[in-house]
Order: structure tokens, then sequence, then C-alpha cells
């Protein structure tokens, strides 16, 4: 009993979590052009997380394209900077994001 209470406990913590962090993407303006499943403006931030699986800086670059903006890697639409997030928030987002294949 007490081991299935602490199981329950741990997933409701993470999605508590992860629920935050859509959370923080909606706050933050991301919603406006992603999606978590499908293109909008941007692409779907799954799409984001399999693009970057696997490569050990991913968290890092990513941080700084959310903080300073990208252009040419989903196509012509560039991706402005960001200047209402900062660092700690970016890199809670990123996670989010990779998480999200």
């Amino acid at each position: 009993m007490k081991r299935s209470l602490l199981v329950f406990a741990v997933a409701a913590l993470a999605s508590g979590a992860a629920m935050a962090n859509a959370d923080l993407a909606k706050a933050k303006n991301c919603m406006a052009c992603h999606a978590v499943a499908n293109k909008v403006v941007g692409p779907a931030f799954k799409d984001v997380a399999s693009k970057y699986a696997g490569q050990k800086d991913a968290e890092d670059k990513l941080t700084q394209k959310v903080l300073k903006g990208s252009s040419g890697v989903w196509g012509p639409v560039p991706m402005p900077a960001n200047a209402q997030v900062n660092e700690a928030e970016a890199r809670t987002l990123v996670k989010w994001i990779m998480a999200q294949k």
C-alpha cells in the first residue's frame, strides 16, 4: 500500500512539473507560434525534440535560440529573440520541449 502511494505521489509531482512547464510556455508566449504536436508558425515541440535528440549540446544550443532567436533552421520564418524569458526559464522550457518526443 505504501509503495503504491509513493508511486502515485511521484507520478503526480512529475505530471505537475510537466504541466507547470506547459504553463510557462503559455505565459512566455511560446504557444503563439508553437504547439506540442503540430506545426503552427514554428515547428512542433515534438519535432524539435526529435531533431535534437541525442545531441550533447542540444540544451545549451536551444537555450540560446530561445533567448536570442534563430533563423533558417525550420524554414524562412525567423524566431525572434525572447526578451521576456530569462536564462533559467529558457532552460526549463528547453528541458520540457526535449521531453516531448
